[in-house]
C-alpha cells in the first residue's frame, strides 16, 4: 500500500512538472535576445508624425485599424509566434490604399514575416498619399 501511494505521488509530481512546462508557452523565449534595430525606421516614423495634426489622418487611423482587425491582415503567415518580441511595422500606402512599402522597427525572421504578410495588402484609401500607417504587432 505504501509503495502504491509513493508511486502515485511520484507520477503526480511528474505530471504537474510536465503540465507546468507545457503551460508556460514559449519557455525557450526566456533568454531570447531582442532583434537588431532597423536604422531606417526612425525616418519613416518621422514621416508618420509629420502627417499630424490632421483631422482626416486621425480619423483614418481608426478606420484603418478597424479594417486591419476585421480582415486579420496580421495573421497572414502566422508571424506572431516566431519570437516573443513585438514588431512595429510602418506601411506606406498609395492613394488607393495599397501597401507600396513596408518598414519595421527591427530586423529578423518575425519582422521579415510581417513585411511579407503586408506586402501588397489593400487597406481603405487614405486621406492623402503617400500615407504612413504604423501598426504594433505582438
Amino acid at each position: 500500500m505504501k509503495t502504491n501511494i509513493l508511486n502515485i505521488a511520484a507520477a503526480s509530481a511528474v505530471m504537474m512538472i510536465a503540465a507546468g512546462c507545457a503551460s508556460t508557452g514559449g519557455s525557450s523565449w526566456g533568454n531570447e535576445p531582442p532583434p537588431p534595430a532597423n536604422p531606417n525606421f526612425a525616418g519613416e516614423m518621422n514621416k508618420f508624425n509629420a502627417q499630424f495634426p490632421n483631422d482626416k489622418a486621425t480619423k483614418y487611423e481608426e478606420v484603418s485599424l478597424n479594417y486591419n482587425n476585421a480582415k486579420k491582415l496580421d495573421e497572414v503567415g502566422n508571424c506572431h509566434d516566431i519570437t516573443k518580441h513585438p514588431v512595429v511595422i510602418i506601411l506606406t500606402l498609395d492613394a488607393a490604399g495599397k501597401v507600396t512599402r513596408t518598414t519595421t522597427d527591427v530586423e529578423g525572421k518575425k519582422a521579415e514575416c510581417f513585411r511579407q504578410a503586408y506586402a501588397g495588402a489593400q487597406l481603405p484609401p487614405p486621406p492623402f498619399a503617400p500615407y504612413q500607417k504604423p501598426i504594433r504587432l505582438r
